[in-house]
């Protein structure tokens, strides 16, 4: 048996009660080796690079599912080593890439030399059980990715703390002009900055989906109201389509009980991509991925035939937070569904160079998904002559090496820091974010009334949009949608409004500075709908 992963302590906030009782039944999940992922990630980007004689052609689900489905030897020898345990697994995943497997503590401590204990949350009071590590046969390490949960706790995304600021009464479409913009954003503020189209899209297989977690509910008449003021050119007026998984739901009353966060992403994803058909996916908290849903969500779209177009998420996690394998085995997940052809967004996060919201640090902090290099991640700019907002997140991951779609655009700037915060960041990483957009004084309905929220999730969901009504006219004039973005970004720098002032602060420090060219605040800048238009090919 050799240690196939560890950590040193609980984290902070978590205190070790005892040992689990050795009769507790826990459901774990085995990651196997995938078959060729090399191979996924080379047709990924073949599909997903202008010039490639194979751009737009993007892979069907058993094309995706042969890639990484595990070798038979993988699979067998995994399967014999369960056995040998009076055990055994099913699959996970269409492509058997993860294993379910229901065990004991006991059966678990002697199958992985494991010593699983009960923890306290000191903060919700809530118990779980986890082992600080785990082994495998030496024979199996180059077979199995990881065990999980094991030694990651539970943890919650960020995304939902934002804060509703009331407005007195807010402004209809009809009196929105530019010069209120800077104190208030509303669609037709972002139909102006960004050139956004207000005509209505007409590709109904042209789906734009909106992950919701923990907890946070979208209110429909909340939205109604919304477009009322904002959108009233929408008649009838759209709404969203409904997913649920993982005991997932959207009461609607009270209607007190709409998220936020929530509201804010069916509001600028139905209220700006006019006509494109919105689904909010609910993702519960019966999450047998361990990892609150960000896994299952992705199951749950790969094992559809069809997928959307677009993917936006306003959620994330400080990158420390996850252990580098189910990091790289969430990563990999993204890598297939942009093989399938969907843009994936995610929120840089709102703390600056300190990651998700948080204060305490003595390095930089990355956020992940942001930092995994087949999405792309939005940072967040203020006022109507764009400006870095303070809180937009952005960095270099500790995880992934840089992709070879932006590493001339990071060494440049990491050129022009010289030894400025040395030591503090890792400079060969996946550098974040890509792309930026509006995310300060955005007007949203909620609990019957207007206010205004700041954050990178109000410029993802935008983002999200912009990209959907392009791959409805896309879609129109007989060609593909964009699919994974992010080398079409890098190749397309110029077209996109260059953020060169404002810096991201955190960990006592004054973070990083916009510039001239891409930077780890604002990324290549925000974008003009119509130079992409024009770069697409329309």
């Amino acid at each position: 048996m050799v240690v196939h992963d560890r950590r040193d302590s609980a984290p902070s906030g978590f205190v070790h009660v005892g040992a689990a009782p050795s009769d507790t039944v826990l459901n774990l999940r085995l990651g196997l080796t995938q078959g060729n992922f090399a191979g996924l990630e080379e047709a990924l980007y073949a599909v997903s690079t202008p010039g490639s004689d194979l751009y737009g052609q993007h892979l069907s689900k058993e094309e995706t599912e042969a890639f990484v489905a595990p070798t038979a030897e993988t699979s067998t020898a995994v399967q014999s080593w369960l056995s040998s345990h009076g055990l055994s697994a099913t699959a996970a995943t269409p492509a058997g890439d993860w294993l379910k497997l229901s065990l004991t503590v006991e059966q678990a401590n002697e199958l992985l030399d494991a010593d699983f204990s009960t923890f306290k949350d000191q903060e919700t009071g809530k118990q779980t059980i986890r082992t600080l590590s785990y082994s495998v046969p030496a024979e199996l390490k180059s077979h199995i990715t990881f065990v999980h949960p094991t030694i990651m706790f539970p943890i919650k995304p960020f995304g939902k703390d934002l804060a509703f600021r009331p407005l007195g009464k807010a402004k209809r479409a009809s009196d929105a002009a530019p010069a209120s913009c800077a104190d208030a954003f509303t669609p037709v503020c972002l139909q102006e900055l960004y050139g956004i189209p207000a005509t209505k899209a007409t590709q109904s297989s042209n789906v734009l989906a909106v992950s919701g977690f923990i907890l946070q509910y979208a209110n429909q008449a909340d939205l109604q109201l919304f477009l009322q003021y904002f959108r009233p050119d929408l008649s009838p007026p759209p709404t969203f389509t409904l997913q649920t998984l993982d005991g997932g739901s959207n009461p609607q009353t009270p209607r007190s009980g709409a998220g936020i966060e929530a509201n804010l992403d069916t509001q600028y994803t139905v209220g700006i991509a006019s006509g494109v058909p919105v689904n909010f996916i609910s993702v519960g908290e019966n999450n047998p991925d361990g990892v609150d849903g960000f896994y299952d969500i992705l199951e749950f779209l790969l094992g559809e035939k069809v997928i959307p177009n677009v993917l936006s998420t306003s959620y994330g996690f400080n990158e420390f937070n996850l252990p580098i394998s189910i990091a790289t085995t969430l990563c990999n997940a993204y890598a297939q569904v942009g093989a399938r052809g969907t843009s994936v967004f995610f929120s840089s996060g709102d703390g600056g160079v300190s990651g998700s919201q948080s204060t305490v640090c003595t390095t930089f902090v990355p956020t992940f998904p942001s930092t995994c290099p087949y999405v792309t991640s939005v940072g967040g700019t203020q006022g109507v002559t764009e400006s870095a907002a303070p809180f937009s997140s952005g960095g270099f991951s500790n995880y992934f090496p840089i992709p070879s779609y932006q590493a001339a655009f990071v060494k440049n700037y990491v050129s022009g820091l010289g030894s400025k915060y040395a030591g503090l960041f890792n400079s060969s990483g996946r550098a974040f974010p890509d792309v930026s957009a509006a995310g300060t004084n955005v007007v949203i309905a909620w609990n019957d009334q207007f206010g205004l929220v700041d954050g990178t999730s109000c410029s993802t969901p935008i983002t999200a949009s912009i990209v959907a009504l392009l791959n409805d006219q896309l879609i129109t004039a007989g060609k593909k949608p964009l699919g994974f973005l992010n080398p079409f970004l890098y190749q397309n720098q110029a077209i996109f409004t260059d953020i060169t002032s404002g810096t991201n602060p955190g960990c006592n420090t004054n973070g990083f500075s916009s510039g001239v060219g891409w930077d780890p605040v604002t990324g290549v800048g925000s974008p003009v709908f119509a130079n992409l238009r024009a770069a697409v090919g329309l």
